[in-house]
């Protein structure tokens, strides 16, 4: 009989050198507690949403967060919830957490973007995904790879 083994959990620290602005932490708990509009939701404030997250935590449970709090603002606002698609998340969640590693410290969402206007183009994942399969039904429903370019990786 073989002994269990306690499973080890492997942990990276997550980005340090970004900060949040009260600002920051004030529009994250605006924004799930359903005081955003939908029509001041824009891309910026997509990134910003997943850059608060991802300055105080790893990927998984940023996604985590941002999922919920995604579904949280349709549901609070009346919103389809078919409108939430799951890959173009993840796939944000990943580009901010790629552009968080190569970026200067930035002491807000706003500084961190400033510092990285790409980010504001929200064709950027056309250059990852062709166009069939990131508006496939399958993408919005789960999450799938890129199939023209990998998103870079940094938490395990």
């Amino acid at each position: 009989m073989s002994e269990s083994r306690p499973t080890r959990i492997h942990w990276r620290p997550t980005v340090t050198k970004h900060r949040l602005s009260s600002q920051d932490r004030r529009f994250r708990r605006d924004f799930e507690a359903g005081r955003c509009s939908p029509e001041s939701f824009d891309h910026r404030a997509h990134v910003r949403l997943a850059y608060v997250y991802l300055a105080e935590r790893d990927v998984d449970t940023a996604l985590a967060l941002i999922r919920e709090a995604l579904l949280g603002f349709l549901r609070h606002h009346g919103i389809d919830p078919s409108k939430y698609h799951e890959t173009m998340t993840r796939a944000w969640v990943l580009a901010v957490r790629h552009f968080l590693e190569m970026s200067p410290e930035a002491e807000s969402a706003d500084q961190f973007i400033d510092h990285n206007p790409t980010l504001l183009d929200s064709r950027i994942m056309l250059t990852h995904y062709s166009a069939e399969l990131l508006f496939s039904p399958q993408a919005r429903a789960e999450f799938v790879d890129p199939d023209l370019d990998e998103i870079p990786r940094y938490d395990p």
